[in-house]
């Protein structure tokens, strides 16, 4: 009982400054969004004496939503090299070290008439969030043992969902969302990192790593024992030994090695499909909308940051949902499903969109397609997909496709939140047909392609895409041996 207590700890003190902050920071710079753009005009006014032009002031504000974005990018990228040669637990505390630099930037923005710190306050913190992303799932599978590898990585995605609400209710403004405070609203993200500073040095660093990348045996079985207690650790440091015995040799492999071997071809394609699939289904995008469309409710003005909660709480209790039953369930049907409800409710939320004013009652039909769509991305795609990656890949090429992962992810959400008010321009009430072949197209990709990963073994798994990526190569007969000698000289 009390090694299932450490492990609990050990996603806790790993969660609430990992993707937590990731949630968090983006749902806090909501509430204070007219704020900064007035003190922007107010700094320009008293260092220039001209006022700045509403299109211009709407163009700072956009650099400074899509920091966050490029911050992610950046630490997404920085988060392989890190994982390979500090450890998972070590890069995830190094990590805090950006946001502790964002608060103490956006904190003292005011006082110091410069609208450049928050910019760069929200570069940091999207480096913050890129980082933890990629190595706390990865940190964290690697702990687990394989019956909650599942549910336990999951954990990312049930951080990342009551990041997003607790910034919802502390944007509030009963608390901290009135226009004196919001220096210290984008500056309260410095608590969660304290406390994963305080707290995540008790916990031990990720099994696998020790042994496999470090080659650390005796720190691994302490590690595991630490992890799992007096039960019987033999069968679990067989298959760790067994994956040791499989990488020997090899050293940790850069992204661009992953495109050029073929024996990983299936792995590398379904993470590209599902990671771009994450932040093109058109998720995010709800939120967009969520406050026109509760307007159009008839929901008064100043109640709507509350339903605006809602939301994210539906995020949050389909991500915990999805950590009960994944490792029952398994992976394939939870996106299967996932992405087939989405697609159902974005043709239901565009017919109820096209007759908004035609008909009384539609405006509550809308409400309900932002609920439902919220509630089927949480249930599959929101955690599933971080998960992955560490089950197809093995030790070697963890943190590179991670890293692929990871610069997808938010090089997509910068697309998307840069193109989505053209498309809604262009498209009107239409604006989520691209969304809606998004998630038919990864339906399908899923439903013919993505094998299921619950319960085996990473050797099984890796046993499993093997023969997929070799069982083309057969087929085309006359190209093998041209094909072999290609990949060795790359």
């Amino acid at each position: 009982q009390l090694q299932n207590k450490i492990l609990i700890l050990t996603i806790c003190a790993a969660g609430i400054g990992g993707t937590f902050q990731y949630g968090y920071n983006i749902s806090i710079i909501n509430a204070p969004a007219s704020y900064i753009q007035t003190f922007m005009n107010t700094t320009w006014l008293e260092r220039t004496g001209v006022p700045l032009e509403s299109n211009v002031i709407l163009l700072l504000w956009s650099f400074t939503v899509s920091a966050y974005p490029l911050g992610g990018l950046t630490g997404a990228v920085v988060a392989g090299p890190m994982a390979i040669m500090l450890g998972r637990k070590m890069s995830l505390l190094l990590n805090n070290v950006f946001v502790i630099i964002a608060a103490t930037l956006s904190g003292f923005s005011r006082m110091a008439k410069s609208f450049e710190m928050i910019m760069l306050s929200r570069f940091f913190t999207g480096m913050n969030a890129g980082v933890s992303m990629n190595i706390q799932p990865m940190y964290l599978a690697e702990s687990a043992p394989k019956k909650l590898r599942g549910a336990v990585a999951l954990t990312s995605a049930s951080f990342t969902a009551l990041g997003l609400v607790l910034g919802q209710v502390v944007g509030l403004r009963e608390l901290l969302g009135r226009e004196e405070s919001w220096p210290f609203l984008l500056a309260s993200n410095v608590v969660p990192a304290l406390i994963q500073l305080t707290a995540l040095p008790w916990f031990p660093e990720s099994p696998r790593y020790l042994l496999i990348d470090r080659g650390d045996k005796e720190s691994c079985i302490s590690a595991l024992q630490k992890l799992r207690g007096t039960s019987d650790l033999s069968a679990e440091l067989e298959e760790m030994l067994a994956e040791q015995a499989a990488v020997k040799g090899q050293r940790a492999k850069n992204p661009w090695e992953l495109f050029q071997n073929p024996s990983l071809r299936w792995q590398l394609v379904s993470i590209v499909v599902l990671s771009s699939a994450m932040q093109l289904c058109g998720n995010d995008s709800m939120y967009f909308y969520a406050a026109y469309v509760f307007q159009e409710a008839g929901i008064p003005r100043d109640k709507i940051p509350y339903v605006v909660i809602g939301t994210g709480s539906c995020e949050l209790i389909t991500s915990v949902t999805c950590n009960m039953i994944i490792d029952y369930a398994g992976r394939r049907p939870l996106l299967l499903g996932g992405y087939i409800f989405m697609a159902g409710w974005a043709i239901v939320f565009m017919v109820a969109l096209s007759q908004q004013t035609q008909i009384s009652w539609m405006p509550y039909l809308s409400m309900a397609c932002i609920f439902a769509y919220i509630l089927s991305f949480g249930i599959g795609p929101a955690g599933v997909t971080g998960v992955l990656p560490t089950e197809v890949f093995d030790q070697m090429s963890r943190p590179a496709a991670y890293m692929i992962c990871g610069s997808l992810l938010w090089f997509n959400l910068f697309l998307v939140g840069t193109a989505f008010p053209f498309i809604v321009k262009s498209l009107a009430h239409f604006c989520y047909i691209p969304f809606l072949v998004v998630c038919v197209c990864t339906a399908l990709y899923v439903g013919f392609f993505l094998p299921e990963t619950k319960g085996k073994s990473f050797l099984e798994i890796s046993e499993e895409f093997k023969k997929r990526n070799f069982k083309t190569k057969t087929r085309s007969g006359f190209y093998k041996g041209p094909e072999e000698i290609k990949t060795t000289t790359l």
